[in-house]
């Protein structure tokens, strides 16, 4: 499972929420519920609202604690993922005032791409849980989470959104919100392995030339849906790769076409994920270019 921070080379102008909020009048509804054990209240954000939830799931045969920033978007509206595509901003998330945290890993579900006026961005639409594995500091000791909560929001305009969120998990946390927490955990592209689909074939780059370009063939499960191809590189800029053509029994093949030689050649070296996602599983594939 991939957890990083990625930036862009490109981000979208943004507006200020709270007066593109006031300006509109939109209110969203049911963020006043009072939260259960485990859960933080909503946080109301221009058009979307925000908490954290948390559970005990059982990974590799042994408990371990998970937190979720749990994410509700008004009809319309969409976040990114960490590689945003070809604008846009990712997901901040600072857990710098927490106590007794060791470690806080943030994982991604596999997202989708959609149009905005700047090209393709990639991100998630409607709601969004990030699973976040928790390890404390000192074992079988309470873990109080401060986070501090950066996206965008995207529609006809982009918004900038901001939540301060805190959650206390005592050391006997009990199942709480497991389910919700696996069901985004599930969704989470897996490292690649054997013949596990969907994988990747083949990859020919030709990083040189007046049409620098990468070509990916990959092999997704029978009867898929939804598939899709996204390469990031946390040092480079990649640009969002495009289908070259359907889905044809099981096959398909994506191009990264790159502006110029010189961005091509920026990728020599540097390692890429590869992530495959579809409907019947995502997997994330790390690829060196020589």
């Amino acid at each position: 499972m991939i957890g990083t921070r990625f930036s862009t080379r490109q981000a979208v102008p943004l507006l200020s929420g709270l007066a593109i909020a006031a300006s509109l009048g939109i209110a969203f509804a049911d963020a006043g519920f009072a939260a259960s054990t485990g859960q933080s209240p909503w946080v109301d954000q221009s058009n979307s609202k925000v908490r954290l939830v948390s559970g005990t799931i059982m990974t590799d045969g042994k408990p371990a604690i998970f937190a979720g920033v749990q994410l509700r978007m008004a009809p319309g509206w969409k976040t990114y993922w960490r590689n945003p595509g070809d604008s846009g901003v990712p997901p901040s998330f600072d857990w710098s005032g927490s106590k007794n945290l060791k470690s806080a890993e943030v994982l991604y579900p596999a997202p989708h791409r959609f149009a905005d006026a700047n090209g393709t961005a990639i991100g998630y639409g409607d709601e969004v849980v990030f699973p976040v594995k928790i390890t404390p500091e000192h074992d079988g000791e309470p873990v109080e989470l401060k986070l501090d909560f950066e996206y965008g929001l995207c529609k006809d305009l982009c918004i900038p959104n901001e939540a301060a969120l805190d959650l206390a998990l005592p050391p006997d946390l009990g199942k709480g919100d497991a389910m919700l927490l696996e069901t985004a955990l599930a969704r989470v592209p897996r490292s690649a392995q054997g013949d596990a689909l969907p994988k990747i074939t083949h990859i020919a780059a030709t990083l040189g030339g007046p049409a620098p370009a990468l070509e990916v063939e990959a092999t997704f499960p029978p009867g898929a849906t939804g598939t899709d191809l996204f390469v990031e590189s946390p040092e480079v800029f990649v640009p969002v790769p495009k289908a070259l053509g359907p889905l044809a029994d099981g096959k398909q093949r994506f191009a990264v076409a790159f502006m110029s030689a010189t961005e091509a050649a920026a990728i020599k070296g540097k390692a890429l994920t590869l992530t495959l996602v579809s409907d019947e599983g995502s997997t994330a594939t790390v690829w060196t270019a020589e």
